[in-house]
Parts: structure tokens; sequence; C-alpha cells
């Protein structure tokens, strides 16, 4: 019988991983002494005093960009807002090309939409997983007005590339650092190298207060813009002498008092945080550096990981298996998640943007096409093979665990490593038995992976 426990072997461990948890005495405290002030927003949707929110608001705010050298932090309700917020300070109109990743949350793109942008997609680079500057370059039109960079998994772009693109061109960019708070980039934080940008608060995220995002920019003029944005800005442009009232209707984004005081107390947890998965990481990236056949992200100097997922490159031609029939075998190894965040691998992480409904349908606002047809006599396009990088690793290659990050020690990594080391050990016996195992039709995704393990 094959050591395998696919194959019906011992497996390397049955004991469950710990879930992540994050919350604790002081954030408890700190949504008692808004509770007990009774004064659970601070916001006001006239200009004034309140504007801008509230004491616990601003403090988050001030903490943030202070720590990180931003001039400005402007909290929404998510970072789903906080990009639409995004788009329209820096001035997209109808018909607008921004140029997006095709390997990111669907609304690191739609958020585009909402302002009549049309979404361009460029390939990514398949050892950063971010936008490819070439790439980038070769789909700037006359139209193009921005680039919509994502630090994928919270390893940074190739900022410097993407900023002399933007320069040459005189294009805005908008970083979305969801899945990178504190980390940087030549050691430089990123989210406002570009224009602007910003974080994710969401319950995935690093620190969260169930929902929420902070958004950040070095330009007092777009800082306003978003503030305007975030509150009913129509209210307060003249209050405020915006002579360009533009994309200034707002909205309410606006960010709880007791969601900022549970925030300070996350964010001052956020370098502990970043310091024991750098150390996970790095450990994890030593036991499979020289694997033939799976690749590692690797730094380059000055620039830091936030390892909100820990990627990893599967080459099929290596191993002579497809990746799910290896990832359900690393599996097997291990203990069925009780969770989204216990669960050892994943495939491909989501489908390429461009092949959604949305897309393909070029369905956005209303019935009629807009705002796809806003530009006569251009056809955006959509179609399959548009991204040939990120189509493989889709398909074929990406590979994610969620498994470096707090609550695991090395021990626990341990395990998982020594589950993929046994699969390959053993790959022969896989290969033979492959045709008793059932193939999976479905890509078992990260988006599903969440899905299953939060309804158990």
């Amino acid at each position: 019988m094959s050591k395998l426990a696919i194959l019906g072997g011992t497996p390397i461990r049955t004991i469950d991983f710990p879930n992540r948890k994050s919350m604790g005495r002081e954030e408890l405290e700190a949504a008692q002494r808004v509770l007990e002030s009774d004064i659970l927003s601070g916001f006001v949707g006239v200009a004034g005093n309140f504007f801008n929110g509230g004491t616990e608001v601003r403090s988050f705010e001030n903490k943030w960009a202070n720590e990180y050298g931003f001039k400005h932090g402007i909290s929404v309700n998510s970072w789903t807002t906080g990009l639409q917020v995004a788009v329209g300070a820096i001035g997209i109109e109808p018909g607008d090309e921004v140029i997006c990743s095709p390997y990111t949350m669907s609304a690191s793109a739609t958020s585009v939409l909402f302002y009549g942008g049309i979404p361009v997609f460029a390939d990514i680079d398949r050892d950063r997983y971010t936008l490819d500057p070439k790439s980038v370059e070769e789909k700037i039109t006359p139209r193009t007005k921005a680039i919509l960079v994502v630090h994928l998994f919270g390893y940074p772009a190739d900022m410097d590339a993407i900023m002399a693109i933007a320069k040459r061109h005189n294009l805005r960019v908008i970083e979305d650092a969801a899945q990178a708070p504190g980390v940087l980039y030549k050691n430089r934080p990123v989210g406002a190298i570009g224009d602007i940008g910003g974080f994710s608060l969401n319950f995935h995220k690093h620190i969260h207060t169930g929902e929420g995002g902070l958004l950040v920019t070095q330009n007092d003029d777009l800082a306003l813009r978003s503030q305007l944005i975030r509150n009913h800005g129509e209210n307060a442009t003249e209050a405020y002498g915006v002579s360009d009232i533009s994309n200034t209707i707002g909205s309410n984004y606006r960010f709880t008092e007791i969601q900022a005081a549970i925030a300070i107390e996350q964010f001052k947890k956020l370098k502990g945080f970043l310091n024991h998965r750098k150390n996970i990481g790095a450990y994890l990236t030593a036991r499979l550096n020289n694997i033939d056949g799976l690749s590692v992200q690797h730094l380059e100097e000055g620039s830091t990981h936030s390892y909100y997922m820990f990627p990893i490159r599967y080459n099929e031609e290596v191993f002579g298996i497809p990746r799910n029939l290896f990832l359900r075998a690393v599996s097997a190894e291990l203990p069925k998640p009780n969770y989204w965040d216990t669960t050892p691998l994943a495939e491909a992480y989501v489908k390429p943007l461009y092949l959604n409904p949305v897309y393909q349908q070029k369905i956005a606002i209303g019935k009629k096409g807009f705002p796809f047809n806003m530009n006569p006599g251009i056809e955006y396009d959509y179609s399959k093979g548009l991204c040939p990088v990120t189509e493989k690793l889709y398909e074929k290659e990406l590979m994610i665990s969620p498994l470096v990050r707090e609550g695991i020690s090395l021990d626990d990594i341990s395990d998982f490593a020594n589950a993929i080391e046994k699969t390959i050990e053993n790959i022969n016996d896989l290969k033979s038995a492959k045709h008793l195992i059932s193939e999976s039709s479905e890509l078992y995704d990260a988006a599903k992976a969440i899905e299953d393990n939060v309804k158990k």
C-alpha cells in the first residue's frame, strides 16, 4: 500500500490547524468605551467640525497616516467603496479607460464602472502576480486616464516601472493595497507611491473591523475630494471652496466610531502580525525553495511581503500529474479544514475578471451597454486568451495557502511542508493510481474554499 494518505496511507497530521484569532480584551474595551459615550458615529453630512467624523475616526486615520508617512488617511466603510472613492477623486469620467489587473477581487475593476470608466485588462507578471509593466504600456491608448495597481497576496507590484509609464503618459495611479498593509516597496510604504491608494479592513484581512477601509494619499486635493465623496459632498463643495465639482456627489461611505476604536487597537498589532508572517513565510520558502517543479516568491532588497496568501507556482510538466490531483494529495495528508483560513491549499485564486458576465456581455449600468458603448467605433476585447499568463496561472499553475499567518507555529507550517514533500517523494505512486482517483472538474479556488468552509 502506498504511503500517501489519498491512497490509504497514514496522514502527516490529524490535529486541526488553529483558526486565526486577532481580537482581544483591548478591542472589547475600546468598543465598550464608545458604547458608553453614546456616540456611535461622529459624522454629519454638512460642512463643519463633524464633516470628517468623530474623535475615534480621526484618531485612527491619523495614527495610520503618521506611522507610515502618509499625509492623509481617509477611512471608509469598505475597501470596495474606497476604490470607488479613489476612482471618483482622480476624475474618471464616462468613456475614460483605466488599466486594471485581471487577477484580483472583482471590485478592483468594477470600481471603474461606477463612474462610467472602462476597465482595460493588462496581463500580470508570473512571479509577482501583479501588473506586468510591459503589458500595461501595450494597452495604453489616447483614452487611457489611469492605472489601477493591485499588490496581490501582499507583495508589491513593480512600482518604479509603473510610475515611469504613468509619468510618460500623464496617467494617474491608484494602488489597491487591500492585502498589503504595512508593506514596503524598496523601503517605501505602498499605498501612496501612486496618487492615491489604500487598505482593506475586511474580516479576512490582517487587521479588521468586520468591514472597512482606509484611503491614503499625499495630495491635498485628492484627500478633500475623497472626503467629499465619502460624505454627501454635494452639500459641502461651496464651504470648502471647490470650484471643480465634478464627481463630488457623495454617498454615505462613513466609518463608525466603534469600528475606528477597534481599528486603533488592531493597528497596534499590525507590525507584530507582519513580523510573525515574515518568519513563517521565510521558513516555508526555505523548505520549498529547491524543489524542482515548485516556484515560490523571492523578495527584492528593501521590499517586504504581508503574506495575505502564500503563492506557489506548480509545474505539471515536472510532476506528470495535474495540479488538482497534486493539491488533493497534499490536502489528504492534513486535517479537513474547519474554516477558510485552515484550508491548506487552494487552486487558482479567482477566474480572470474579463471572463465574468459583466465583461462578456458588456452589461454594467443599465441594459444598453453603458459604459462599454461610450467610445463609438471602439470594440473592447474581453475574449479568452486576452491575458495568457493570467489564464495559465488560473488553469494550471497557481496554488495558494492562507496558513502563513497568526496562530500558526513553525511546527504547524512544518507539517504543511512535510505534506508537500511526502507527496512529491511518492509522486510515482500517485501517477500509477491516478486513474483510480476521480478527478474534480471544478477548480478548488480560494473563493470556493472560503464559501464552503464558512458554511460549516
